[in-house]
C-alpha cells in the first residue's frame, strides 16, 4: 500500500509527462504537420518521465534529463543508421543494452536514466530505413526532452530532499556532544544516529555512490562517523565512557612536564584531553559540512596527537613498575585511540569530500588512494572492478543486453510491426530474478489482453474520427500514467495500449488489428524476457551475495594474520603491512550484491542470513589492518611469548573466517585450530601494542562469533555441540570488542 506522499508523487510525475507529451506531440502532428517530429516529442517525455526512475528533486531531475539529452541524440542517430540491416540493429543493441544499463556502476542517477535512453534507440533502429528522416528525429526528440525538463523544474516540482551532507552533518555533532560527555545520549540513540547514515535508509539522489572523488570521500566519511558512532555507544554502554565525560587533565602544568598528561587518581593520562580533541573535531567538521567548505587546518593536528598520546603510554608502561597503568586503563587508552583515529579518518574524507579536487597523498593511502588519483584512473577502477561475472552490475547489463539484442532478431526476422513493442517489454517486463520476471509477465499479458480488446473496440467503434483520438488522447495519458503505477502491472499496460493506441491512431489509419499487433509483440518480448530469465542468473543475487561474502571472508582472513605479524614481529617494521586491495574489491562486489539482494523477495532461508553483518566485521578488519601498523609498532621487539600468543589468536580468527567463508560458499568447513594459551606470564607488562592489538582482535574475534547465524542450517562447533543457524536480519549488531567496533 503506497503512502499519500507516494501518490502525490505518482500524480504529479502522471501530470507532468502528460503536459510535456501532448505540449509536443500536438503543434507537430496538427500544426506543422509533421508526424515523426510528433512522434519523437510524445515518446521523449514518456521514455525519461515515466519509464526512467530519475531520483531526485525537481532540479535535479531536469539536470539529468538536459545532461542525456546530447547522449540521447546519439543513440537516435546510431538507430536510424543501423536500422539498414536486421544484423546491424541487433549488434547496435547489444552493445549500446550493455553499456546503458552497465551504467549503474556511475551511481543511481545514470541507471534510472538508462532505461529511457535505451528507449530511444529502440524507437530509431526499427524499419523503416530512413536516414533522410534523422533531422526530424533529432528536432522531436530535443522539443519533448526540453519540455519535459521545463515540467520537471517549474510544474509542481519534487522537493528536494536532505543532502547527504546534512545528514552526516548532524550525525557528526551528535558523535561530537557525545564525546563531550554533555549530549546524555543512550547506546541506542547513538547507534540511530549512525544507521540513519546507511544508503538503504537515504534517498537514492543523496547517496554518494558514484566514482568520482567527492563521492568516495563522502561515502567514507559517512563509514568512518558510523564507525565512530558504535564506538562511542559501546564505550559508554560499558561505563568507559560516563556521561560527564573523561575527567580533563590539568593544562597548566609546571614548566618541564607535559601539558594536559597528568596521571590522574588511576594513573590515566592524556585520556580526557584526547577525548575533548575529539569533540572539538567532530564539532568543526559538522559545521564545515554545514557551511559547504572546511577549515584551513588539517587532519596532521588529530594524527600528531594521537602519535603523542601513543608516545606517552610507551613511556608509562616502561616506566617504573609503580607507574604502570592498571590494564583496565590501558584497554581504555586502546580504546580512545581508536576513536581518534576514526575521527582522524572522519576528517581526511569530510576534507576531500568538500574540496573534490586532487590533494596530496593522506596516509594510509591503502584507504585514501583515490584522495591524489586522477578522474580518469578512479572511473577505471570502478569500471574494472565491476568487469567480473561476480560483479552484480555486470550481470544485470548482460542479462539485459542479451535480452534486447534477442528480441531485435526476432522482431527483425519475423517481420513484426510496431516490433519495438517487443523490445519495450523486454525492457519494462525484466527483473533479476527468473521469478519476479514470470510474476510481472502474468500481470502485463492480462493487462494487455484487456487493453487490446478495449484498444479494438475503440478503434472500430470510432473508425476515422481522429479528432476523437485526439480528445482522448491527453486525459488517456493522465489516467493511464496515474492509476498504472496506483494499481500495479496489469493496469499500466492495459492502460497503455490504450494511450499507444489512440497515438497511432492519429499518425495514420489504423484498425483492430493494431491491438492484435500490440498483443502478440507483447507475447514475444515476453517469452524473450523469460527466455533469458532463466538462461542467465535465474536466482538474482540470492546465489551471489553468498559467493560474494565468501571471497570477502577469505580476503579478509589473511588481513587478520598480516596485521599481527607487522605489529609483533622482531625488529619492529621488518614486515610490511598486508595488502588490502583485494579485500577492498571484494568488499564492493559483496556491497553491490548485498544491496541487490534487499530489493528482491527472498526465500525464508536467505531472509534470515545476517549479511549485513558480514560487511561489518570485513569493514572492522579492513580498517584495523590500516591503523594498528600505523600507531602501534613498538620502538623494541615484543616478549616472544606475547608475541607469539597475539599471532595464536590471530591465526584462530582467521581460521574462524575461513570456516565461515566455506559455510557461506556451501563448502565443507575446516577445523578450527585448538585454542592457544589465553592469560599473560607473570610479571609480563601490558604493552600499549599488544593491548591494542589484544582489543582488536577481540573485537575481530566476537564479530566473527556473532556470524554463527549468517548460514541456514547447522554447523558442527569446535567443541563438538551442534549450533543453530539462522535468524536475524540486516539490522541486527553483531557484537563488537571494546577496541574498534565495525562501521
Amino acid at each position: 500500500m503506497k503512502s499519500g506522499a507516494e501518490r502525490t508523487a505518482i500524480l504529479h510525475r502522471s501530470l507532468r509527462v502528460s503536459v510535456a507529451a501532448t505540449a509536443g506531440f500536438y503543434p507537430f502532428l496538427y500544426g506543422l504537420q509533421e508526424p515523426t517530429v510528433a512522434l519523437y516529442a510524445l515518446f521523449a517525455p514518456i521514455a525519461l518521465g515515466l519509464l526512467s526512475s530519475i531520483p531526485g528533486s525537481g532540479r535535479q531531475r531536469a539536470e539529468v534529463m538536459l545532461k542525456a539529452l546530447p547522449v540521447g541524440l546519439l543513440l537516435v542517430t546510431l538507430g536510424t543508421a543501423l536500422a539498414v540491416r536486421t544484423w546491424a540493429a541487433v549488434l547496435g543493441m547489444l552493445v549500446i543494452g550493455f553499456m546503458l544499463a552497465f551504467a549503474a556502476v556511475a551511481g543511481p542517477r545514470p541507471a534510472g536514466a538508462a532505461p529511457g535512453l535505451q528507449l530511444f534507440y529502440i524507437l530509431a533502429c526499427f524499419p523503416p530505413y530512413a536516414p533522410d528522416t534523422l533531422g526530424l528525429r533529432l528536432a522531436g526528440l530535443t522539443a519533448g526532452v526540453l519540455l519535459l525538463a521545463a515540467c520537471e523544474r517549474f510544474l509542481l516540482p519534487e522537493p528536494a530532499d536532505v543532502s547527504y551532507r546534512e545528514s552526516l552533518a548532524e550525525a557528526v555533532a551528535v558523535a561530537g556532544a557525545a564525546a563531550r560527555g554533555n549530549s546524555g545520549a543512550s547506546p541506542e540513540s547513538l547507534r540511530e544516529a549512525g544507521a540513519r547514515l546507511r544508503f538503504s535508509y537515504l534517498p537514492a539522489a543523496e547517496r554518494p555512490a558514484g566514482p568520482g572523488r567527492k563521492d568516495r570521500a563522502l561515502a567514507q566519511a559517512g563509514s568512518a562517523a558510523r564507525r565512530l558512532l558504535e564506538q562511542l555507544a559501546h564505550l559508554t554502554e560499558t561505563g568507559v565512557l560516563p556521561a560527564g565525560g573523561l575527567p580533563c587533565p590539568d593544562t597548566t602544568a609546571p614548566p618541564g612536564r607535559l601539558a594536559g598528561t597528568d596521571p590522574g587518581p588511576d594513573g590515566d593520562a592524556g585520556s580526557g584531553l584526547m577525548l575533548r580533541q575529539v569533540a572539538a573535531l567532530c564539532g568543526r567538521m559538522a559545521a564545515a559540512l554545514r557551511a559547504g567548505r572546511a577549515g584551513v587546518a588539517g587532519p596532521d593536528r588529530m594524527e600528531e596527537a594521537v602519535r603523542g598520546f601513543q608516545q606517552l603510554r610507551v613511556r608509562q608502561a616502561t616506566g617504573p613498575a609503580a607507574e604502570v597503568p592498571p590494564v583496565p586503563v590501558l584497554r581504555r587508552q586502546a580504546a580512545l585511540v581508536a576513536v581518534a583515529e576514526s575521527a582522524r579518518m572522519l576528517e581526511a574524507s569530510v576534507r576531500v569530500g568538500l574540496d573534490g579536487t586532487r590533494t596530496a597523498p593522506i596516509p594510509p593511502q591503502g584507504l585514501f588512494w583515490y584522495a591524489d588519483a586522477p578522474t580518469a584512473v578512479l572511473w577505471y577502477r570502478r569500471i574494472a572492478g565491476n568487469m567480473t561475472l561476480h560483479s552484480v552490475q555486470f550481470q544485470n547489463a548482460v542479462r539485459i543486453a542479451l535480452g534486447l539484442g534477442a528480441a531485435r532478431l526476432v522482431a527483425g526476422s519475423l517481420d513484426l510491426a510496431h516490433g519495438f513493442w517487443v523490445l519495450l517489454a523486454v525492457l519494462t517486463l525484466s527483473r533479476t530474478t527468473v521469478g519476479e520476471t514470470w510474476t510481472a509477465i502474468r500481470q502485463a499479458v492480462a493487462g494487455t489482453l484487456v487493453g487490446a480488446v478495449a484498444a479494438g473496440a475503440l478503434l472500430v467503434g470510432l473508425g476515422g474520427h481522429t479528432v476523437v483520438f485526439a480528445v482522448l488522447l491527453a486525459p488517456g495519458m493522465l489516467v493511464a500514467f496515474a492509476l498504472g503505477p496506483l494499481l500495479g502491472i496489469a493496469w499500466a499496460q492495459g492502460l497503455f495500449t490504450l494511450v499507444v493506441a489512440t497515438a497511432f491512431a492519429q499518425i495514420a489509419p489504423a484498425s483492430w488489428q493494431l491491438a492484435e499487433e500490440r498483443i502478440v509483440d507483447v507475447l514475444a518480448g515476453s517469452a524473450v524476457g523469460l527466455l533469458c530469465g532463466l538462461l542467465a542468473w535465474p536466482a538474482g543475487a540470492r546465489r551471489e551475495v553468498r559467493k560474494a561474502m565468501a571471497g570477502l571472508l577469505r580476503a579478509t582472513g589473511p588481513l587478520i594474520t598480516g596485521t599481527a605479524a607487522a605489529v609483533t614481529t622482531a625488529p619492529p617494521g621488518s614486515v610490511p603491512p598486508p595488502a588490502t586491495l583485494v579485500a577492498f574489491n571484494r568488499l564492493r562486489l559483496a556491497e553491490a550484491a548485498y544491496a541487490q539482494f534487499r530489493s528482491e523477495p527472498a526465500g525464508s532461508t536467505h531472509a534470515r542470513a545476517d549479511w549485513h553483518a558480514v560487511l561489518i566485521v570485513a569493514n572492522h578488519i579492513l580498517v584495523g589492518a590500516h591503523w594498528l601498523p600505523r600507531f602501534d609498532l613498538p620502538e623494541r621487539a615484543l616478549p616472544a611469548g606475547a608475541a607469539d600468543r597475539a599471532c595464536s589468536t590471530a591465526g584462530r580468527a582467521a581460521a574462524t573466517a575461513d570456516r565461515l567463508a566455506a559455510l557461506c560458499g556451501g563448502e565443507r568447513p575446516p577445523p578450527l585450530p585448538p585454542p592457544g594459551p589465553a592469560s599473560a606470564p607473570p610479571g609480563g607488562r601490558p604493552l600499549p601494542a599488544l593491548v591494542d592489538l589484544e582489543l582488536w582482535l577481540d573485537g575481530v574475534a566476537a564479530q566473527l562469533r556473532g556470524l554463527d547465524g549468517v548460514v541456514p542450517g547447522t554447523f558442527r562447533r569446535a567443541d563438538g555441540d551442534t549450533a543453530p543457524r539462522g535468524g536475524g536480519d540486516d539490522t541486527a549488531r553483531s557484537v563488537p570488542g571494546p577496541g574498534q567496533p565495525g562501521s
